[in-house]
């Protein structure tokens, strides 16, 4: 990645080089928290359609089953899986700036991000920090089981074994 990124040497690019390195890490750290930005919305959007669809299958009473209700219960469990692949998504995307943020702080007096970083153990240390993530990426499992356990609740099981 370093060599990706370091292109051309200090000395080829001229007497600006450290002044467009600290420029372009500017813009560069406002693009990642405009990607976290952007993260919490789609969060706050698949929140709110899951919970309507959630409330109007509650408003249509399960005990009066209708036969297309499972269809707006696939469609949630959709929802979720998109949602899910976008959490990751970003969560990934992140990650890379992040990388690329540590790799240009190597040509600044400071690193704040790399301090940070190591600050709270890499990661790797729950006690000193648990990613958001993680929670993030569990939320729409939770909305697509309990999409599913409204499917498995709304299916005329007396009708069914009826029939055999």
């Amino acid at each position: 990645m370093k060599e990706i990124l370091k292109r051309i040497k200090p000395k080829e690019y001229g007497e600006n080089y450290k002044s467009h390195i600290l420029e372009m890490y500017k813009l560069y750290v406002e693009m990642a928290d405009r990607i976290s930005s952007r993260r919490q919305t789609a969060n706050s959007f698949f929140l709110t359609i899951n919970s309507a669809i959630i409330g109007f299958v509650g408003y249509i009473k399960i005990s009066e089953i209708n036969e297309y209700n499972w269809i707006i219960e696939v469609a949630g469990i959709f929802l979720c899986y998109v949602w899910y692949r976008l959490v990751r998504s970003y969560k990934d995307l992140n990650s890379g700036k992040f990388k690329v943020i540590h790799e240009i702080e190597k040509e600044l007096p400071l690193s704040p991000y790399d301090a940070e970083w190591e600050a709270i153990g890499r990661g790797k240390n729950p006690n000193l920090y648990l990613p958001f993530t993680n929670l993030e990426l569990k939320t729409p499992l939770i909305f697509g089981l309990i999409h599913l356990a409204t499917i498995i609740i709304s299916i005329p099981w007396c009708k069914l074994i009826d029939m055999f």
